[in-house]
C-alpha cells in the first residue's frame, strides 16, 4: 500500500494524532481521493444529491402506504447510493426493505446491542468489523463460524447479529459510498450450524436480502471451506444475482486470500496485524454508538405492499392508489 492509502486506513478509524497526520501531509488528500472516486461510481454530485433527497422526501410524505419513515440524509442516501441515484429503484428498495422488516420481525425488530444473546455472540468474535479500511476505502467485515455456538443459538440469533452490525455500519456515509468487503472463515462448521437453518428461510433471506438491504457488497472471500459447506455455498450462489455471485471468491489458503485483500485489514489469525480482541472492542464501540438510531428503525411501518413492483408487472408502480408508469433515470440535472 502507498503511504497515503495506509494513512487512510488507519486514521479514518483509529485515534491517530493530528501531528502524525500533518507530518505525513497526505491523509486528507487520500481520503478525498478515495471518496471522490467512489462518488463517481455511484453517480453522485452535490446537485444530484440535493435534488434526489428532495424527491425522496416528497415521495415519502405523499405515500399513504408507509408510515414514520426516516427522512434524514443518512437514511435516504443509503438507498440512493445503493442504486446509483436511480430514483424509482431507490424507492423500490426502500419499500422492499420495509416489507422485509415486517415479514421477519424476529430478525429486524428490537436489535439491541445490550441484548444478552447479541452481546455474547459478538464478544465471542463471530462477526467483527475491521478498524482499518482497505486501500479503496471499503469497510472490511470478518466472520468466523467456529466462534458461533450453534448448540446455544439459532439461525435467527445469527441473523440478528449480522443485522445489528450492518444497520450500524449503514449510518456511515463513507461506508455507503465505498461499500463492503466480506471475509468468511468456514472452519469449525458443524452439522448444528447447517441444520439450524430452514432451507426456505435461508433461500428467501439471501434473495430478499440482496434486493432489500441497501449495502454495496463489493467482494466476498471465503477461506477454510469444508466440503459440507461448499454445498451450502453453491446453493447460496444459485439464489443471488449473477453480478453478486461473480463477487464470491473461495480460497484454499491464506496466501490466495492475501492476493485479493489488504493484509493490514485482517486479524493475526489470517496473517494480518490486528488483534481479534481489539476488533471485538471496536465493533462493540461502533454498534453502541449507533444504538439509538438502530432501535429507532422499529417505528417505521409499511401498511401496504401494493407499491412494490413484481416481475410480472415490471413497469408499473402504485402511488397513492394510482398506477403510474415510471422509467429508470439517474441524471437529474437539467442541461
Amino acid at each position: 500500500m502507498t503511504t497515503a492509502s495506509m494513512l487512510l486506513t488507519v486514521a479514518t478509524t483509529w485515534n491517530v494524532s493530528t501531528d502524525k497526520i500533518d507530518k505525513e501531509g497526505c491523509l486528507s488528500l487520500a481520503t478525498k481521493h478515495v471518496t471522490a472516486e467512489a462518488a463517481k461510481e455511484v453517480r453522485e454530485s452535490p446537485s444530484t444529491k440535493e435534488q434526489a433527497l428532495t424527491i425522496m422526501r416528497e415521495w415519502i410524505q405523499q405515500n399513504i402506504d408507509i408510515k414514520n419513515v426516516r427522512q434524514d440524509e443518512s437514511f435516504l442516501l443509503r438507498f440512493l447510493r445503493h442504486k446509483k441515484y436511480s430514483i424509482p429503484m431507490a424507492q423500490q428498495t426502500l419499500l422492499k426493505y420495509l416489507s422485509l422488516r415486517r415479514y421477519y420481525p424476529e430478525i429486524f425488530k428490537n436489535i439491541d446491542c445490550d441484548d444478552p444473546k447479541l452481546k455474547d455472540i459478538l464478544s465471542n468474535g463471530y462477526i467483527v468489523v475491521s478498524p482499518v479500511r482497505d486501500s479503496k476505502g471499503r469497510r472490511v467485515i470478518v466472520y468466523n463460524m467456529s466462534k458461533f455456538n450453534a448448540h446455544k443459538y439459532n439461525c435467527w440469533d445469527m441473523c440478528r447479529a449480522h443485522l445489528l452490525v450492518y444497520e450500524s455500519l449503514l449510518e456511515d456515509s463513507m461506508d455507503q459510498i465505498c461499500g463492503y468487503v466480506h471475509v468468511g472463515d468456514g472452519s469449525g462448521v458443524t452439522g448444528a450450524h447447517i441444520t439450524t437453518w430452514n432451507p426456505t428461510d435461508f433461500a428467501r433471506l439471501l434473495k430478499w436480502g440482496e434486493q432489500s438491504v441497501p449495502m454495496r457488497h463489493k467482494e466476498f472471500h471465503c477461506v477454510n471451506v469444508p466440503t459440507a459447506l461448499k454445498y451450502i455455498v453453491d446453493f447460496a450462489i444459485s439464489k443471488v444475482t449473477p453480478k453478486m455471485a461473480e463477487r464470491l471468491n473461495i480460497h484454499t489458503n491464506l496466501k490466495q486470500l492475501h492476493q485479493h485483500i489488504n493484509v493490514e485489514c485482517l486479524p493475526t489469525g489470517y496473517g494480518g496485524p490486528l488483534k481479534i480482541e481489539d476488533m471485538v472492542k471496536y465493533t462493540s464501540q461502533l454498534i453502541n454508538d449507533q444504538k439509538k438510531k438502530v432501535l429507532g428503525l422499529d417505528t417505521m411501518e409499511i401498511i401496504s405492499t401494493r407499491g412494490i413492483i413484481s416481475s410480472r408487472r415490471p413497469n408499473t408502480i402504485v402511488v397513492n392508489g394510482d398506477v403510474a408508469v415510471q422509467g429508470s433515470f439517474r441524471k437529474l440535472e437539467i442541461d
